[in-house]
């Protein structure tokens, strides 16, 4: 009952914005601009701008990013810079799992959207944006967003190494995240 009155409450503030300003270093540095989707996935972007507006993104790392497919980045609890990330990726953050809001958006290049565990309801906080179309994707994920400005810059993103894409070493990061109207 908690975890739905924990989204009843998220999806009951209004939205804060319509949009993030994200702070990268690493390898990629300067800034990425992202139009959230809030009429296709109202509870995916008052959750995120809830988490933005918080300060709770900034230094969380990108922790998983495969060359031709996306960068994932958005673990609160386990993803920040300075901590042990041996086990990021793994976490979320203080609210509740979403239930999947699907679309008939398709993941094209810039697309940003929701991580998730097997069960489609699981999102929280981590997101992806694509570096190409993943039409597999499709009806599966939920899609937040999209990358306005700064494609460029996702581009020049650590890579990971292996099948899972985890960053080795000292991964790129989420310097700073802001709301945007």
């Amino acid at each position: 009952m908690y975890k739905f009155a924990a989204i009843l409450a998220v999806a009951a503030t209004p939205a804060l914005s319509a949009g993030l300003e994200i702070d990268v270093e690493g390898e990629a540095n300067g800034t990425i601009v992202i139009d959230l989707f809030e009429d296709t996935a109202p509870l995916h972007t008052a959750q995120i701008t809830a988490i933005a507006a918080a300060g709770s993104y900034d230094g969380v790392v990108f922790h998983r990013v495969i060359d031709g497919f996306m960068a994932q980045t958005g673990d609160v609890q386990n993803g920040v810079m300075g901590s042990d990330l041996s086990r990021a990726g793994t976490g979320g953050s203080e609210f509740a799992d979403i239930p999947a809001e699907f679309s008939d958006i398709p993941f094209e290049r810039g697309v940003v959207g929701m991580a998730r565990a097997q069960d489609p309801n699981s999102a929280n906080s981590q997101f992806f944006i694509m570096f190409e179309p993943g039409y597999f994707l499709n009806g599966q994920y939920t899609v937040v967003g999209e990358v306005t400005e700064g494609m460029e810059l996702v581009d020049q993103i650590k890579r990971g190494t292996g099948a899972n894409g985890a960053v080795i070493g000292k991964p790129d990061m989420m310097a700073a995240v802001r709301v945007t109207e």
